[in-house]
């Protein structure tokens, strides 16, 4: 992947800052995007310069249509044709609610964030990807996203990634014949510090929740990313993939007693 350019929404953090390093580590040139997070995104940027790559930083919300163009617009002068897009940013409230509960300006806040952003940036940089006749695009999910369930007290955020699901397997089969696949990743429960650590240290964690027994990592994640945008890994698309230590978001594991 040595000279392809990466853009990764929401990367100043979290996922997103281990899936860039783990793409700049392979070549990749990076494109990190954040919001509010300008010195993270900063000293990241710094960070993945010293690994031998190009490497900048965009501010943009990927909720606002003319923030995606920015976005867009800026990495293309800057590093040239987007290759690969992971699609990592999406707003999410941790607090259970019913439906009922939330207000407007909520529901369209989860629904342009974690749909509807991602539909149009995809809508941008389809377009260099054919010309190359190669592209990767990568969507983020939640585990069992592929099922569609009742998620209860989850309403908003579960339509818009399961719509989501719905476009990743459609847009897989229309863009396959131009050399582009399209993949969605479904983390499990990754939380807080263990988003940005390695899958070794997470083995030095318990977790009670996870049928594994240990708490996912942010290279269990950006591994299997890294594996998708692999040029020999362009049989591979259309997929919905669990990488959540067999744990169900929506019905509990009951340990044996």
């Amino acid at each position: 992947m040595v000279g392809k350019v990466a853009l990764i929404t929401g990367s100043a953090k979290g996922l997103g800052k281990k899936t860039a390093l783990t793409l700049a580590e392979q070549g990749c040139h990076i494109a990190l995007n954040y919001v509010h997070s300008e010195s993270e995104a900063r000293a990241l940027q710094s960070e993945i310069e010293k690994l031998g790559v190009r490497c900048i930083a965009v501010r943009a919300d990927i909720s606002r249509r003319e923030e995606i163009e920015t976005l867009a617009s800026q990495v293309q002068d800057s590093l040239g044709t987007i290759d690969i897009l992971v699609n990592n940013a999406g707003p999410f409230i941790r607090e259970r609610r019913l439906f009922t509960d939330y207000s407007q300006g909520d529901i369209l806040a989860m629904i342009d964030g974690n749909l509807v952003g991602t539909m149009l940036l995809d809508h941008l940089v389809l377009p260099g990807m054919r010309d190359k006749g190669w592209g990767r695009i990568i969507h983020f999910g939640f585990g069992h996203a592929s099922e569609s369930r009742a998620w209860p007290h989850r309403a908003v955020y579960a339509a818009a990634k399961t719509g989501l699901v719905s476009f990743t397997k459609t847009l897989a089969v229309e863009e396959a014949s131009y050399g582009i696949t399209v993949n969605m990743v479904c983390p499990g429960d990754i939380r807080g510090r263990n988003k940005e650590i390695s899958i070794a240290e997470a083995r030095e964690l318990s977790d009670g929740e996870t049928p594994l027994g240990r708490p996912g990592s942010g290279e269990d994640i950006a591994r299997v990313i890294s594996f998708l945008c692999h040029t020999d890994s362009d049989f591979i698309t259309g997929n919905i993939m669990d990488i959540s230590g067999g744990l169900d978001p929506i019905r509990p594991w009951v340990k044996p007693s």
